[in-house]
């Protein structure tokens, strides 16, 4: 088998209206950037989809595609494709026992197209031998993942409306975003006045409440509140003793969002946290879960509010890893107009189902990516 052709479109799917953020807010930037949905296909006939990270750019899209074009996909390290320049040859002593190469220097961050052309191999490989990507991760702990509902910033009043429609459909907690200029101690009792109990929020601050001071301030609301609160990123996570210091003054549970596997590893040496939230690839997520289970601790999957093919994705990641058990950022169509799926993903009462097909068990709606797309190419 060997890669024959690979096509790449850029697609903008906007979010649904009201959806995201209240009006006093208007949109985040994230809402209008395009991604790149890429279709691999193979001499055998199987063709493997996948979705970049939000900023991709096409020209990295189309230089990865080159490096792997006419290549057999049954071969590569999934766990580490080549999809970038070999630069040891360059280095003192890169074949030196003496002058060894260094790590830094040989393992370059991922790019934000390299998940898309990840998850398109796995599709390939797990449609090769007829079992879903799970299988090749390692093999599910679990059928189903938890998911919350979720929001952006929104007014109190629409807060409790949603967390009503949340609880009313079946979600046992909500995720949503809130800052230290925004009315946080409000939105929370809205929501804390019309839940059932028990009902779990995770308030995800993207660092924006700065400082240990003004973090504090805010927990001493949640700790009063009859539900239960995560509080996510609230300070730069370029600061973890900050992290530890809070942790060390509130019993409200810190959690990081991390897409780097030594931050995780600085954050559990320092105990600068309770929970993780990790993004990533298959072969990232799986591994960094792994390091966090090591250490005791419970995880969920990420996300950057992405499109159908990288949400399955994450759950068949999330369905492997032992202690992410925690509501993955799985949102379906309840923030987008369309996932690009020709099914949906299928999520009931709060838990999103594994995909069992071979491959990522998803198929791309091709109708759809015609009716959202920018651009097209192909090499």
């Amino acid at each position: 088998m060997y890669i024959t052709d690979i096509h790449w479109t850029a697609v903008r799917v906007p979010c649904k209206a009201n959806q995201v953020n209240g009006v006093d807010w208007g949109i985040d930037a994230w809402e209008v950037m395009p991604r790149f949905i890429l279709q691999v296909h193979t001499s055998e006939g199987i063709t493997g989809i996948g979705e970049t990270y939000r900023g991709a750019s096409e020209e990295n899209v189309r230089a990865i595609a080159a490096l792997l074009k006419d290549k057999d996909p049954l071969r590569f390290c999934l766990q580490d494709l080549p999809t970038g320049e070999d630069i040891s040859a360059y280095l003192v002593g890169w074949n030196s026992a003496v002058y060894p190469a260094r790590h830094h220097e040989l393992n370059r961050p991922r790019s934000a197209a390299y998940i898309g052309f990840e998850t398109a191999l796995f599709d390939i490989v797990g449609k090769a031998f007829n079992i879903p990507i799970h299988r090749l991760l390692g093999t599910a702990y679990r059928e189903q993942v938890p998911v919350s509902y979720w929001f952006g910033r929104q007014p109190p009043e629409e807060c409790r409306r949603r967390a009503v429609l949340a609880q009313q459909m079946g979600f046992n907690g909500i995720k949503m975003k809130s800052t230290f200029e925004d009315p946080t101690a409000a939105q929370l009792t809205a929501m804390a006045e019309a839940v059932t109990p028990p009902f779990t929020v995770i308030v995800d601050a993207n660092e924006r409440f700065y400082r240990p001071a003004e973090a504090l301030r805010v927990t001493r609301v949640f700790e009063e509140l009859p539900l239960t609160i995560l509080f996510e990123d609230p300070m730069p996570k370029t600061n973890l003793d900050w992290y530890r210091l809070l942790r060390e003054q509130t019993r409200v549970p810190l959690t990081l969002h991390l897409m780097n596997g030594q931050i995780l590893i600085d954050a559990i040496k320092k105990e600068a946290c309770d929970y993780v939230n990790l993004q990533g690839g298959l072969s990232d997520f799986t591994k960094w879960a792994a390091v966090a289970d090591a250490a005791g601790m419970l995880c969920w999957h990420g996300s950057g509010v992405d499109l159908g093919i990288l949400e399955a994705s994450y759950l068949h990641a999330a369905a492997v890893a032992r202690n992410c058990v925690l509501p993955a950022d799985v949102f379906g169509l309840l923030v987008r107009e369309d996932d690009l799926l020709v099914e949906p993903l299928q999520i009931s009462q709060g838990f999103a189902s594994v995909p069992q097909k071979p491959g990522l068990g998803v198929e791309l709606d091709t109708d759809a990516l015609a009716r959202y797309q920018l651009s097209h190419g192909q090499l």
